[in-house]
């Protein structure tokens, strides 16, 4: 899949990570889009949730790859996956901000096409 999306310029790569130590939170993501770094980003947060900052990186990442009209597909890389579902579970209310800001990216993305998608 990763080696796909390096191929193809319609494609944008993903690859995130978080987390706290010492009460500080970092995150880091890179995007690709045509086996060409795009964007690097790294943020450090202090007295944040774990899931707050995951949510935070997976937001901005998305936000970043869907700027492009031309992308039509985002593979998303990072070992978040249970952060990940908590995007798609309306009933956590804690993180609502994060999950609206989410589903509004990804609601354009794929009005662009129907055959548009993503990848975690």
């Amino acid at each position: 899949m990763t080696i796909e999306s390096l191929s193809n310029p319609s494609h944008a790569l993903i690859i995130m990570d978080a987390s706290i130590k010492n009460y500080i939170a970092t995150s880091i993501s890179h995007i690709h889009i045509w086996d060409k770094p795009i964007m690097k980003t790294l943020h450090h947060a202090i007295n944040i949730m774990s899931t707050k900052a995951k949510l935070f990186t997976i937001r901005d990442s998305v936000n970043q790859a869907t700027n492009s009209s031309s992308i039509s597909k985002i593979i998303v890389v990072m070992d978040l996956i249970h952060t990940a579902r908590k995007i798609f579970n309306i009933l956590s209310h804690l993180f609502q901000i994060h999950i609206v800001a989410i589903f509004r990216e990804l609601h354009l993305f794929f009005s662009y096409s129907q055959d548009n998608s993503i990848k975690f």
